[in-house]
């Protein structure tokens, strides 16, 4: 074998491997925090009750939607697992069945409308910032079946290691939305001022306009053909039954992360606006570390599953390695930052807020800015460490330990209200390496090796039972 073969870059599964499928993700979700930086930044520069809003209104919006995007997006698993046993024929159905669940979500997204009132009066915040948070989550609404429906329609590709396609798509919709932020927040070029809510409408078109790419896509040949495509975009009740048995939990881990962050969001809110804004504030900068990750994790859990049913889990384990190292090297080059020049990431913010009212902001916001530093790394960990094992289907456990840290770190979040801020990001820091560390745990021990979640071959069944005991 040749020397340049065996080196860490070169190798299998290795960095120049791991790196070709993970930096488009990289790129692709670093785009995410990116329009969220803009819009935020936009909002601030609008009003400050508009960003706090923003905060809480984009957190119960996550909330909502994240337990069917969760699902959707974990087509991405069963699309990796079929690659990788050559069974091309079930890509496209299971890419059609997590778009069903966007379609079939869409009446309990639009019943949530009329309900937002109620939720964010009980929640006791502001009323000069209620107003902004009703209507950003309302607009927000409208959107939530293209963002499920996206998220099956992006498997498809990112399953089979085509990233760069689901880059490219995802930069447009930047650019797309910063536009449209642009002119509609602040009414320019002959439109209406429309504030947080021409915030919330600028995402939910560049959403919609992400769907009609991506059908656009699925219908050019040779993916169309190879993929069958044409011919099994109806119901698939025993597919859609095990993508929901191994991506239900997935979704439900979503949906218990989410709602555990968006009460926390909720009880900061207590404590008053100039903690509300400076947490929104802190979070948006945090999003520059954390969102790009995520892309490195679906890289992760991509190569796992595709690895697994090749039969080489010692192949997947070097991926998610190699991973790690990407992702540790960029968290803690942005933990340093973080600590050294804060005001890097809050230049944006301030040159079109209020200096006054920025100054207070900013001096609360730096100190938070040390939190994310600190927890940094470790999130890192569990966003590859948990998309490797649930690339292999342990989805369940992700769920049932993301469940228990949750409840204890809302607990506590509660118990300590009175403490004030700096309570609440210590016990957020604590919550987030608790995950770090238990996920490394769980990847540790090998279990994940044997698992699948896609359907055998009618042949592998019968050698199974013929094997003897």
């Amino acid at each position: 074998m040749p020397h340049n073969q065996t080196t860490w870059w070169s190798r299998p599964c290795g960095g120049r491997e791991v790196l070709a499928i993970a930096l488009p993700l990289f790129i692709s979700t670093g785009t995410w925090s990116v329009m969220m930086f803009i819009d935020r930044m936009f909002l601030l520069w609008y009003s400050t009750h508009a960003l706090a809003a923003a905060m809480a209104g984009g957190m119960l919006y996550w909330t909502m939607i994240c337990f069917p995007v969760g699902v959707a997006g974990y087509v991405n698993t069963f699309v990796a697992q079929y690659f990788g046993a050559e069974r091309p024929e079930r890509i496209g159905a299971a890419t059609w069945q997590g778009m069903w669940i966007g379609v079939y979500a869409t009446p309990l997204f639009l019943a949530a409308v009329p309900l937002a009132p109620y939720v964010f009066r009980w929640a006791g915040h502001d009323l000069q910032v209620m107003p902004y948070e009703i209507d950003y989550f309302q607009v927000l609404c409208l959107g939530a079946p293209a963002a499920v429906i996206a998220a099956a329609q992006e498997a498809l590709f990112t399953g089979r290691g085509v990233t760069r396609v689901v880059m490219i798509v995802d930069v447009a919709t930047l650019l797309v939305n910063a536009v449209l932020d642009y002119l509609w927040i602040f009414g320019l070029c002959g439109f209406p001022e429309m504030g947080i809510r021409g915030a919330a409408l600028a995402t939910v078109v560049s959403g919609w306009l992400r769907v009609g790419v991506y059908l656009w896509l699925m219908h050019r040949e040779p993916v169309r053909r190879a993929y069958s495509l044409a011919t099994t975009w109806r119901v698939d009740r025993p597919l859609l039954g095990r993508i929901l048995t191994y991506g239900g939990p997935n979704g439900f881990q979503f949906l218990v992360d989410a709602a555990g962050f968006a009460l926390m969001i909720m009880l900061v809110g207590r404590l008053g606006k100039l903690e509300m804004a400076a947490t929104a504030l802190a979070f948006n900068v945090n999003t520059v570390a954390f969102i790009p990750m995520l892309g490195v994790g679906v890289a992760a859990s991509t190569l796992v599953g595709q690895q697994l049913m090749r039969g080489r889990p010692d192949l997947a384990a070097r991926a998610t390695w190699t991973a790690l190292s990407f992702a540790l090297v960029y968290t803690a080059l942005c933990s340093l930052f973080f600590v050294l020049a804060p005001d890097l990431f809050l230049m944006g913010h301030r040159a079109g807020a209020d200096p006054q009212e920025f100054g207070q902001l900013r001096d609360v916001a730096v100190v938070l800015l040390r939190f994310v530093a600190a927890y940094c790394l470790f999130d890192a960990m569990q966003i590859i460490f948990a998309g490797a094992i649930k690339g292999a289907g342990d989805t369940w456990f992700v769920l049932v330990v993301t469940l228990l840290v949750s409840a204890i770190g809302v607990a506590l979040c509660w118990l300590g209200l009175d403490r004030g801020l700096f309570w609440w990001w210590f016990v957020v820091t604590g919550w987030i390496c608790a995950l770090g560390i238990i996920f490394g745990l769980r990847f540790l021990r090998g279990r994940w090796r044997g698992m699948r979640v896609i359907e055998r071959r009618p042949c592998e069944a019968e050698e199974e039972s013929a094997a003897p005991v």
